[in-house]
């Protein structure tokens, strides 16, 4: 979910319509406050909210019933939240609002019985210089977790979602192993000593095929380049959110061998 304050949701939301390939769903809600980005192929899994405190990212997670009530079933969910170290922010009934141990906010919500990936998409702008077919999929959330909550958050996230983390990770990146047909993967980040930061918040991860071509298409439609790295850019959409174009197979999820 793509929390976007007034001010910017205009450029914001059109933005990520154009380098997603999406189109808008008419709003909804008692406020017409969310809207669903509708990939080209596949089933949704990105969407915006007006919401006054953002920007920022949160994740909704969906809750299959398995003939139970489905709000019996999100209650559940709760309960084992809550257990695990998850503190309740907010109850609307239909839905519940939690954060992580870290303060990560995050909604636990009905299962609306979707399955189908969704494919990268073609990058409109030329390739140059050998990049390839250039093509992108938003496929991750990363949790930047601040080092003194990273334990925490490393504990939490695998129990509840029952994504073991990758045993393969090394360094201050730890992936969840997603299962398949999962649209996002999760990946754990651990902050420096000297960032700012003191609770967890997230950014959006897209996997790319012939990046420099992507951050061309990006910078295009809006976007304002940070920084360039070996296996990924950082880079600012319109409401000035980060997020990174990585170097991983938008098929797989994984980084080239």
């Amino acid at each position: 979910m793509l929390d976007l304050p007034p001010d910017t949701l205009d450029e914001t939301l059109a933005f990520w319509l154009r380098v997603t390939g999406s189109a808008l769903s008419p709003w909804r809600g008692e406020d017409d406050e969310y809207a669903t980005l509708v990939p080209p192929d596949g089933d949704d899994y990105l969407r915006v909210q007006r919401f006054a405190d953002g920007p920022r990212v949160h994740l909704d997670l969906h809750v299959t019933a398995e003939g139970r009530d489905p709000d019996e079933a999100v209650r559940a969910e709760l309960v084992r939240a809550l257990a695990l170290g998850a503190a309740l922010e907010h109850d609307a009934g239909g839905h519940v609002v939690l954060s992580s141990p870290g303060g990560y906010v995050f909604c636990l919500v009905r299962h609306t019985g979707h399955a189908r990936r969704a494919g990268a998409v073609p990058v409109a702008e030329r390739a140059r210089d050998g990049d390839g077919a250039a093509c992108a999929l938003v496929d991750q959330v990363c949790l930047d977790v601040p080092a003194d909550r990273f334990d925490d958050e490393a504990a939490f996230w695998p129990a509840f979602t029952g994504w073991p983390l990758d045993p393969r990770a090394t360094g201050e990146l730890v992936p969840l192993e997603r299962p398949a047909g999962m649209p996002l993967r999760l990946l754990l980040q651990r902050l420096g000593a000297d960032d700012p930061r003191r609770e967890t918040s997230a950014h959006l991860d897209l996997a790319t095929v012939a990046r420099p071509a992507v951050e061309r298409a990006h910078v295009q439609a809006g976007a304002r380049l940070v920084a360039r790295r070996e296996r990924w850019t950082t880079l600012l959409d319109p409401s000035g959110s980060p997020y990174c174009l990585t170097a991983r197979d938008p098929s797989t999820g994984r980084a080239p061998v």
